[in-house]
């Protein structure tokens, strides 16, 4: 029996119809609120993520007081800031990319974080550091910005984001992982044919929201 009501933090609209197919596929009945706010991103990437920590705890707040039980946040770049609301809220709020790293870490030492925002190397870097601290796992890190496919993504050219996010991951080499960070590239992970595992965030971050203790949408 599910009951409660899971609200998601977006800044693209793009993810909605990705997150209620996965729900449908996975978690049928859970209720989703969709809160889509495209400016933190634009001002996260800008000013940094703390430039809008304000706006993104008064968007959870008021999700709350709306009825929210839990709150997953689909924003790498914000991710870290929304998970830091989660005391002053008195709800479990997610981030969506968390599970992605624990996985990834646990494949093995060199993992390659993969965006197409430069602002969201660091966040993810470092929650990709931070879940192997927590695994007591030793992991090297390394990145890559694909050039050109954010522009196309918010075009509304999502295939050839994806031919171009696919493409660039199969030239990494000597990694035994590889991190999709940003949610809006979890198509590219079944276009690659590299040997290793291309994790992306939504699948098993809506997993983690939807089964997380105390969130009130279990299932």
């Amino acid at each position: 029996m599910v009951t409660g009501t899971l609200a998601l933090l977006h800044t693209s609209p793009a993810h909605i119809p990705v997150f209620e197919g996965l729900r449908d596929e996975d978690h049928p009945g859970v209720e989703l609120r969709h809160l889509v706010h495209e400016d933190l991103l634009t001002r996260a990437g800008a000013e940094g993520p703390q430039a809008v920590a304000d706006d993104v705890r008064e968007v959870i707040v008021r999700a709350v007081a709306d009825g929210a039980d839990a709150v997953l946040c689909t924003c790498s770049t914000i991710g870290g800031i929304a998970e830091a609301c989660a005391a002053a809220v008195g709800v479990p709020v997610l981030r969506v990319d968390r599970p992605m790293a624990a996985l990834a870490v646990a494949a093995g030492r060199s993992v390659a974080v993969v965006a197409t925002v430069r602002s969201t190397l660091e966040p993810t870097v470092a929650l990709v550091e931070e879940e192997a601290a927590r695994a007591g796992r030793p992991v090297d890190v390394t990145t890559l910005v694909v050039e050109g496919a954010w522009e196309r993504f918010l075009a509304g050219d999502r295939e050839g984001c994806t031919v171009l996010v696919a493409a660039a991951v199969d030239t990494l080499e000597g990694v035994d992982a590889v991190v999709l960070a940003q949610a809006s590239m979890a198509d590219a992970a079944d276009r690659t044919t590299l040997r290793v595992p291309v994790i992306s965030s939504p699948r098993p971050g809506l997993r983690a929201a939807v089964l997380h203790d105390g969130a009130g949408v279990k299932s």
